[in-house]
């Protein structure tokens, strides 16, 4: 096959090749140092896949069962790899099978690219077959999206997909095109995008604003850092960790955040969020400086919004203006991306210990420890708990797994058990809750970082909404563990119901399949666990394969997660029991 750089002729002003537009979208990928996309076939992108076809030694395609689970995957492959993530789909359902994904990608700011096919330009607007308004759409759920009608627009379009979508705060970009610009021929040439007019995706440091910060840090007596995700997209988890060891603050993350600093660091202590831990939570309402780095205050980590930390000075380092002030006001803002503000910070801080603020941290931590944790890792009932199946995935991956989790009870045992040594390890659903994330985030996560052992934490409802993608797992033989922690409820649901609906338990009952039949129907190694005795075993033989793996647990049926803020209650309300 004659490739294009054969075909390319010089004029005075650029390289050029006369290619279609199908072939162009693909020449555009590999510019991009695109190896892998996630995809699934139809009418309207036809001719892009006729280009995969040919271009199949250079552009891996994975067919993924769902349009969903094309973009959970492209969204694992992200989130561990720290490139963008690229889905495609044809017009119409599959354009709109993309949607829960985009939303998911948009909230969480996970850089991906989807391609969509679309109608011919000229029956745009008369309702043809499997026409869907999928820009109007997805404007919603986007950084940006884009219609492209002629060819010609390929090459720009696609370069400033990727450039937005990775870029400063990252996030989904939708790029739909019509299938005569995918016939048409033009002359092809590419520039990689390195900026575009009115976007300033990265904000630069107000030195005055980072010195005032340090002023405030250092005369603090309870000063308190919460980091979110901001500082794993930045790459400045050394940063971070320099911060806190210099100053001797006490750390904790959103769930967005883990895995940044490691679970073992001293400094680190702990999630703070509805099912966090105790002693961040209480303590945020007794700090006097707050210091948020990279995350957003959201709903689920300040409760109620006008008694979160009203007696602290708060500092929020963001790279979003658009963040700043938005839940909660901002004494001192420092806008920029954590890395570079975070190294201009630590010059001017002060070395300090905190003993007896952190004293307070290891006062809530037994208390915890006392009332919840021990009973979640450490059961003396008969039952099987979340906790303890978390624990001895930790032991036998020895702290080092990605640990992929859905939504619900298990996904807040799972982000509260797990233990992390390596950054990028906790992929999850944070601001969205999409159930169904996981097995095929799971797969992303794989085949982004193969030289890592990849767990999905699933429960038996989300586990469902995704299923079919285990096809993927065998066509591919890509060597996820698959943990499916399972309670025959919807139990997040259903523990609401027995908390605050005075146990009307509607729709929360799950009558499941035999879902080791199924896993092996895949011809996937699968086991059920029901007993005590069985689980070390069975857990570590599961890491030990070097094949795709598939363990049920079967845990206690109405267990609840503590601790708990109430919707609408105050971080310092925060129940253990």
């Amino acid at each position: 096959m004659e490739t294009v750089k054969e075909k390319m002729t010089e004029t005075k002003t650029k390289t050029t090749v006369k290619i279609t537009g199908a072939e162009a979208i693909i020449h555009c990928l590999l510019a991009e140092d695109v190896d892998l996309v996630y995809g699934y076939p139809g009418g309207a992108i036809m001719p892009v896949y006729d280009e995969f076809y040919k271009f199949q030694d250079k552009l891996t395609h994975i067919l993924t069962r769902h349009e969903q689970g094309a973009t959970h995957a492209a969204q694992g492959y992200a989130r561990v790899s720290g490139r963008v993530g690229v889905a495609i789909a044809t017009s119409g359902p599959g354009a709109t099978n993309l949607v829960t994904g985009l939303a998911d990608a948009q909230i969480d700011s996970t850089p991906m690219v989807c391609i969509t096919g679309q109608v011919p330009r000229h029956l745009l607007g008369s309702d043809a077959f499997q026409e869907t308004d999928i820009i109007g759409i997805s404007t919603p759920v986007t950084k940006w999206n884009y219609q492209i009608t002629k060819a010609s627009e390929i090459p720009e379009i696609m370069a400033k997909a990727f450039y937005i979508a990775k870029s400063g705060r990252p996030g989904p970009v939708l790029i739909d095109i019509t299938k005569n610009a995918q016939f048409e021929e033009f002359d092809f040439s590419y520039e990689k995008c390195k900026g575009v007019r009115s976007y300033i995706p990265t904000p630069k440091p107000n030195l005055g604003s980072i010195e005032a910060a340090a002023e405030l840090i250092n005369n603090a007596n309870k000063p308190f850092i919460v980091w979110g995700q901001g500082v794993i997209l930045g790459e400045a988890e050394e940063e971070l960790k320099a911060v806190i060891e210099k100053t001797g603050i006490p750390a904790a993350w959103t769930i967005m955040g883990e895995s940044a600093i490691p679970t073992s660091h001293p400094l680190n202590v702990g999630m703070v969020g509805m099912h966090g831990n105790y002693g961040p939570n209480v303590l945020t309402n007794e700090c006097d400086v707050l210091i948020a780095i990279g995350m957003r205050f959201d709903d689920r980590v300040t409760g109620k919004l006008d008694e979160y930390a009203t007696q602290a000075k708060v500092i929020h380092f963001e790279i979003d203006p658009a963040e700043i002030n938005k839940n909660v006001s901002a004494d001192i803002a420092v806008l920029g991306n954590s890395k570079e503000t975070l190294e201009l910070l630590l010059p001017l801080l002060n070395e300090n210990k905190h003993e007896n603020w952190h004293q307070e941290f290891k006062k809530k931590h037994q208390i915890e420890f006392d009332e919840v944790i021990k009973n979640d890792i450490h059961p003396t009932k008969d039952g099987l708990t979340m906790g303890e199946v978390i624990e001895e995935i930790n032991l036998a991956s020895k702290n080092k797994a990605v640990i992929v989790t859905d939504v619900g009870q298990h996904q807040m045992i799972a982000c509260r058990y797990a233990k992390f040594e390596q950054s990028k390890s906790n992929i999850t659903s944070g601001g969205l809750g999409t159930m169904g994330f996981a097995l095929p985030a799971a797969i992303g996560a794989k085949q982004g970082a193969m030289d890592r052992e990849v767990v999905a934490i699933i429960g038996d409802g989300g586990y469902q909404m995704t299923i079919q993608e285990l096809g993927v797992i065998f066509q591919h033989q890509i060597p996820v563990k698959i943990v499916v922690l399972n309670n025959d409820h919807l139990g997040m649901v259903r523990q609401w119901q027995e908390l605050f609906f005075d146990k009307r338990y509607a729709s929360t009952v799950m009558v499941n399949p035999d879902f080791v039949k199924i896993a092996e129907g895949y011809h996937i190694e699968a086991k059920c666990v029901t007993e005590r005795k069985d689980l070390k075993s069975t857990i570590q033989e599961m890491i030990a394969s070097d094949k795709p793996y598939f363990l049920e647990v079967k845990v206690e049926k109405e267990d609840n997660v503590f601790p708990m803020i109430p919707s609408g209650a105050a971080v310092s309300d925060i129940r253990l029991k």
